[in-house]
């Protein structure tokens, strides 16, 4: 997304309607008034498909420094895995002045993170919480002075998961279809968003993605409940339902407005739906902190 083209969702409340409900089978070994945001995966049956769960994400996970217009967050990585969020964007560029590494960018804006830095967090993380899982995508950013060509970009992410030093390899669940939470505690499930011809999860191949973020503000309304209703009807786990919240059409240029702006209406959306069981799949937003209720109606789907 261009940095420069944020705008907000005018997003009525309770506009758009589910589909009929239909009963999915999560079981679950908590109640939705018992999890704690730090291990709420820890508390789920082994047996559950990942792609059967509803889990809050974050869009741009590192662009939280910067210019206005590139800024996505306020939290950091290790408080937004502190506080729920399971799904991390992850977008490269080739760090300045090394041979080797990556850094964390919005399109050619640096988040002045290292991508070493971010495997660093998540291995902390899992380390401290072994029945957690993350799920990585790894975005090409292909942008500004430090973009890398295919080639180059698959062997410096090679380098970060086999650089003797890190160790960051055994961390990764790099299977071609999406696991059980059993198979994936302890794990970063890696979904790839760059080229290769590698046997794993890739992200145009395996998930269901909203992310229309060029439409205008009707549309992209329109786009996310068509994306919720889907992931409530649709019985089949082969495929992760991804539905962003975020949007680049129009002249408001930071993401902050348009996630006060949308966050109501998402809530309107979820909340009459508490108590009905259902998977929404991944949901990335900008700025979860804005609404910690919305992040608690996220993880609660998952223990109704």
């Amino acid at each position: 997304m261009s940095p420069n083209r944020r705008d907000v969702l005018k997003w009525a409340a309770g506009a758009g309607g589910l589909a009929a409900a239909t009963t999915l089978g999560l079981p679950s070994t908590a109640t939705a008034a018992s999890w704690s945001a730090r291990s709420w995966m820890g508390q789920l049956s082994n047996s559950l498909p990942v792609t059967a769960l509803t889990i809050p994400g974050t869009h741009q996970t590192c662009a939280n420094s910067g210019w206005p217009a590139a800024k996505c967050q306020d939290w950091d990585l290790g408080t937004q895995l502190g506080n729920g969020i399971r799904f991390l964007d992850i977008r490269l560029n080739g760090l300045q002045g090394s041979a080797n590494e990556m850094g964390l960018y919005h399109a050619a804006f640096f988040m002045n993170k290292r991508f070493a830095d971010v495997l660093n967090d998540c291995d902390y993380f899992l380390r401290n919480n072994p029945k957690e899982v993350i799920i990585m995508r790894v975005k090409n950013e292909n942008s500004g002075g430090q973009a890398l060509d295919a080639e180059e970009f698959r062997r410096r992410f090679n380098w970060h998961l086999d650089d003797p030093s890190m160790h960051f390899r055994p961390r990764f669940f790099t299977g071609d279809s999406w696991p059980t939470l059993g198979q994936a505690r302890g794990k970063i499930v890696l979904l790839t968003d760059f080229d290769h011809t590698w046997t794993v999860l890739k992200w145009d191949t395996h998930c269901n993605i909203q992310d229309d973020y060029n439409v205008s503000d009707d549309e992209k309304r329109k786009a996310i409940v068509r994306c919720f209703d889907a992931a409530w009807s649709d019985r089949t786990t082969s495929k992760m339902f991804i539905n962003f919240t975020s949007t680049a059409k129009g002249p408001v240029p930071e993401p902050s407005i348009g996630a006060q702006k949308i966050f109501p209406s998402v809530y309107a959306y979820l909340e009459p739906r508490k108590t009905q069981r259902a998977r929404f799949g991944i949901v990335p937003m900008d700025f979860p902190n804005y609404r910690p209720d919305i992040m608690k109606l996220l993880i609660d789907k998952n223990f109704v």
